[in-house]
């Protein structure tokens, strides 16, 4: 692959080095083009544009989708974000006095908060513990669950350590307890290999502006089709029922698909805008995408450690992550994020330390950039000792 025609294509190149891709990406030339193209349509026909007819944009997006995570296109529904369809997990399964749910400790508020109504009907939110490596986690997890356990809901990747969780794993456990398996997929989704199927994943929800390039306000639902009509509607609207293209008379059928929790008109720019980073990264092919995330994410790792740092995921060894998260010594990661901010290198902070998340539009000489800013300024040298 020309990484470097890939690289050109972004112009947030020629402002900073963009390290927080796991948090938002750029758009691309690419991408601002075909929105561009389409508004340009809208503008002369409308809706009657032919460059982009509603279905067909639709139908493609969650056709590279399923090809991505080995399920129907007919399990996915467009929404706005994770913790939209989080919520209509949370609310539209039935939960009953003396339930619990298993959450992941220190999780991300978009799988929290959703949970969080359930304690008024008397249902009890367990928290299993972050670990460092899977086979940990499992036994963490395995000491909450009960046999009032009725779902377990986990982030496939953790946001504050880049630790993928083991999904397939997880996923056995449940099905062989019969519990509900329910994964935010933001920080997974396109950045580490997920199979619904396999994973035994009942429902899923994940932004489309982290690995997957799209735009803010955009997200994905997954229900499996054997899962469909035990998942509740609790908000239904125009999208949500058969024929919606027929305002009158009223219908009551719900659309037969994941679909009905599409539940109104979408932001149709938005879909555009999706489908063009879809199309780009389907074209690339994201299994060499993940590697190439991976590639960089090692080079990361190795600067790093070479200038002293410590690397969170070496407390996981064979594990693979596309997010780097370290602490330099005797450093606050405050104070590494504003020296990082200062040289134009965009980084955030999560649980006192660096979190760093390279993705395909970067170089290598970036990353070897952003290290050496962090080298000088807190006088590292290579092996950790002091310049």
């Amino acid at each position: 692959m020309d990484w470097q025609s890939v690289h050109e294509l972004y112009p947030v190149n020629e402002e900073s080095i963009w390290l927080n891709n796991c948090g938002t990406v750029p758009a691309g030339r690419h991408v601002v083009e075909r929105v561009c193209d389409y508004l340009d349509g809208y503008s002369k026909k409308g809706i009657f544009t032919d460059r982009g007819r509603f279905l067909d944009v639709r139908d493609r997006i969650k056709s590279i989708l399923a090809g991505l995570l080995n399920c129907s296109p007919e399990e996915l529904a467009l929404i706005h974000h994770t913790a939209e369809g989080m919520n209509m997990v949370s609310h539209g399964i039935d939960f009953f006095r003396g339930d619990e749910v298993v959450l992941l400790e220190n999780e991300y508020p978009s799988n929290v908060y959703p949970w969080k109504h359930l304690e008024r009907k008397g249902v009890k939110l367990v928290v299993a513990p972050m670990e460092d490596d899977p086979d940990a986690f499992l036994k963490g997890l395995a000491e909450r669950v009960s046999e009032k356990t009725k779902a377990v809901s986990v982030s496939a990747v953790h946001w504050c350590t880049g630790i993928p969780l083991p999904l397939n794993r997880i996923g056995k456990f449940c099905e062989d307890r019969g519990i509900e398996f329910v994964v935010d997929g933001a920080q997974g989704v396109g950045m580490r290999p997920i199979d619904v199927r396999e994973a035994n994943i009942s429902f899923m929800a994940f932004s489309a502006w982290k690995w997957l390039m799209g735009p803010l306000g955009l997200g994905v639902f997954y229900v499996a089709k054997e899962k469909l009509e035990t998942l509740k509607p609790e908000i239904v609207g125009t999208g949500s029922v058969v024929r919606d293209e027929e305002y009158l008379p009223y219908k009551t059928e719900l659309k037969p698909t994941a679909d009905r929790f599409t539940i109104s008109t979408p932001n149709f720019a938005d879909w555009i805008y999706f489908l063009a980073s879809l199309e780009f990264l389907d074209r690339i092919g994201f299994d060499a995408c993940i590697g190439r995330i991976y590639e960089l994410t090692d080079l990361l790792n190795d600067g790093l450690r070479q200038i002293g740092c410590r690397v969170y995921s070496d407390r996981a060894p064979g594990v693979r992550t596309g997010i780097t998260v370290f602490e330099t010594p005797n450093v606050p990661a405050s104070k590494v994020l504003e020296v990082l901010k200062n040289n134009n290198v965009v980084a955030a902070e999560r649980l006192g330390r660096v979190r760093l998340a390279p993705h395909i539009y970067l170089l290598p000489e970036q990353l070897e950039k952003a290290v050496r800013i962090v080298g000088l300024e807190f006088g590292l040298a290579y092996g950790g000792e002091r310049k």
